[in-house]
């Protein structure tokens, strides 16, 4: 039952959310990228393949169901095209795909959970690659 799953959450809640949730349910988006350090940082363990959870929406609402498939940690300089193509964000490049998620990194939302306002990643940053398959829409 989807109520008794783990909820799984992409960027903060806003437009960015929204934007890939969207891209969740339509398909579009079967990969996700995450810094290590977040794991370090909350205390908790790295994904695991076969695990279940429910894709949150910016209301707080489950909206549907994904299962991991890989999960891979590599340095940020390693993200491969397809992983890239993958997050459904119309990435054709990984050079488009790290502008993008730098952004993310960079900006004010993610330093500000961080409490680093000088936060930047590097090529040697290390990232959990998380790729995933819809398995149902609530």
């Amino acid at each position: 039952m989807i109520a008794d799953l783990p909820t799984f959450e992409f960027a903060f809640p806003g437009p960015l959310r929204d934007k890939l949730v969207t891209a969740v349910l339509d398909g579009t988006k079967t990969t996700t990228t995450g810094l290590l350090q977040d794991y370090e940082i909350d205390g908790e363990p790295l994904p695991v393949v076969g695990t279940r959870a429910a894709v949150v929406d910016s209301a707080g609402r489950r909206v549907a169901v994904i299962e991991l498939v890989e999960v891979r940690v590599l340095r940020l300089g390693d993200v491969d095209v397809d992983h890239a193509r993958a997050e459904g964000e119309g990435d054709d490049t990984v050079a488009s795909w790290r502008a993008g998620h730098e952004g993310f990194w960079h900006g004010a939302d993610y330093r500000g959970w961080l409490g680093d306002p000088t936060f930047t990643v590097d090529d040697d940053t290390q990232a959990v690659l998380e790729r995933f398959r819809l398995v149902e829409v609530v």
